[in-house]
C-alpha cells in the first residue's frame, strides 16, 4: 500500500531517536526536514498491523466481542480483532482472531479493506475482512484477555454506536460496510 510521496509534501528524515521498545508497539522521535527547508520533530509509534473481522452469520447478526479496553477506562463492543505476529498473513490472522476470541470459524472469508488507523502519527495498518458460513466453536482468548461474544443485529449495532458501547473505528467502518452491503449486495 506504499505509493510514492510527491516531493512537494516529502518529509526527509533526518534522525531517529528510538525512545520505547513493548511487546505491541515501540516509539521513536524522528527528526526530519520539512519541504520549505525547515526542521520538525515526529513522534511515531511503530506498530505490526492488525486483523478485524465482521462475522455475519445465517440469521442476520454481527459477531462482536465485549473487553474491558484500559485506554478509555470502560469496556467496548468491538468486532474480533487483533495484532499480526511477525510476518503472519493477515488473513491467516483473521481466521486466528476470529477462532480465538468467538470460537467461530468461516467457510467464507474475503478482504473488504485495508486502512491506517491514525496515521497522523502510527503506522498501524488494519486489514478488514468479512465473514459469514460460521461455524461455531469454543473460543481461546490469549491468557490476558478476558472478554464475552455475542451476535447483535444491524439495529442494535447502531443502538450501540448511539450510546458509545462501540466507538472505535475498525467496528464503526464494519456496521457501515455491513449496511451498504444490505442497501447494495456489496462491499465495494
Amino acid at each position: 500500500m506504499t505509493r510514492s510521496v510527491p516531493k512537494k509534501f516529502e518529509e526527509v528524515t533526518i534522525s531517529t531517536q528510538p525512545i520505547f521498545q513493548g511487546k505491541i508497539i515501540s516509539l521513536q522521535v524522528d527528526t526530519v526536514r520539512l519541504p520549505d527547508g525547515g526542521e520538525a520533530t515526529r513522534e511515531i509509534v511503530k506498530h505490526p498491523g492488525a486483523v478485524a473481522v465482521l462475522a455475519l452469520t445465517e440469521d442476520d447478526r454481527m459477531i462482536v466481542v465485549e473487553q474491558y479496553r484500559k485506554p478509555l477506562e470502560k469496556s467496548q463492543v468491538e468486532i474480533p480483532a487483533g495484532k499480526l505476529d511477525g510476518a503472519e498473513d493477515p488473513l491467516e490472522a483473521a481466521r486466528r482472531e476470529l477462532e480465538e476470541e468467538t470460537g467461530y470459524t468461516s467457510a467464507s472469508i474475503r478482504h473488504v479493506a485495508s486502512f491506517y488507523t491514525s496515521p497522523g502519527f502510527a503506522d498501524e495498518l488494519l486489514h478488514l475482512y468479512v465473514a459469514d458460513k460460521l461455524t461455531s466453536g469454543e473460543s481461546r482468548p490469549d491468557e490476558d484477555e478476558f472478554l464475552e461474544a455475542e451476535a447483535i443485529t444491524l439495529e442494535e449495532a447502531q443502538t450501540y454506536i448511539r450510546e458509545q458501547r462501540i466507538s472505535d473505528a475498525k467496528t464503526i467502518l464494519a456496521v457501515y460496510a455491513w449496511r451498504l452491503y444490505k442497501l447494495t449486495g456489496s462491499f465495494e
